[in-house]
């Protein structure tokens, strides 16, 4: 299979570093060229299906199959997911909105929400990883154009800041109360439709939501999640932690370094 090589370095600015220091979250415009999302989109397709076919929960304590289906390391399912997964490309940016020299890969999501699915509640990323850093970064790259119909993402600009925010599993009552939170804090909330190609990038700490998918439409999206080579895996602090690190850092025990078989270093 001939497929785009995704390597190339996409160059960033100081604008897009700073709005991502400031918002903890920022959107890059074609971070790929929509001939090369064309030619992976149904490589991503594929193994969705394959995984759907089996049933396969991907370790995961949570059910979101109300809000979309969800596939974990899609790397590790096939040389051609792998290839967008280690995009040089993609790293790059990760590690220059971070700030560091070197990212590792913590692990992807294919993210399917099938028309008429329901909008993802608020919640915090780093609730779930047991890294002990804040130098962490999520890509959220659309397949497909994204408009308002078919539910974008939503940031509360400036909430990756917030101090320790309490029990935050992904839930309705988290839900509610973040969405107080929000309000009390008076967080700006920044959501726009993507080009299939566009990027998001935001850190582990922003509060983020997505909205339902009200099209007729697939939204078809890949998420890669990196952070700063060298970290240090924490503590596990909650059920959902505990198994991130059985599930993603295999064999990694707390104050180790964060890396095993399934965590090489994507950038340089």
């Amino acid at each position: 299979m001939n497929l785009p090589a995704l390597d190339s370095e996409h160059a960033i600015d100081a604008a897009i570093r700073e709005a991502f220091r400031r918002d903890g979250h920022v959107l890059v415009y074609a971070l790929a060229a929509r001939d090369e999302v064309q030619a992976y989109r149904p490589v991503i397709a594929a193994v969705m299906d394959d995984v759907g076919r089996k049933h396969d929960a991907q370790g995961r304590i949570d059910d979101y199959s109300k809000l979309f289906t969800q596939v974990t390391n899609v790397w590790r399912l096939g040389e051609a997911a792998r290839r967008i997964v280690f995009s040089r490309r993609f790293a790059g940016v990760a590690a220059g909105v971070l700030g560091v020299s070197s990212v590792r890969l913590y692990h992807d999501q294919a993210l399917f929400k099938p028309p008429g699915r329901d909008r993802t509640p608020w919640h915090q990323d780093r609730y779930y990883w047991p890294l002990d850093t804040d130098r962490t970064v999520t890509m959220w790259l659309p397949l497909v154009d994204v408009d308002e119909e078919m539910g974008p993402m939503r940031f509360a600009s400036g909430s990756h800041r917030a101090g320790p925010l309490g029990e935050l599993a992904i839930s309705d009552d988290t839900d509610r109360r973040l969405t107080a939170l929000i309000d009390e804090r008076g967080w700006p909330i920044w959501s726009a439709p993507l080009r299939a190609g566009d990027a998001t990038f935001h850190a582990g700490g922003t509060i983020h939501s997505a909205g339902a998918n009200r099209s007729d439409r697939t939204r078809e999206v890949l998420t890669v999640i990196y952070y700063a080579a060298g970290t240090r895996a924490a503590a596990p602090s909650n059920p959902n932690q505990q198994t991130d690190l059985e599930v993603f850092l295999p064999g990694v025990r707390p104050g180790e370094e964060a890396k095993s078989e399934l965590n090489p270093i994507l950038y340089p």
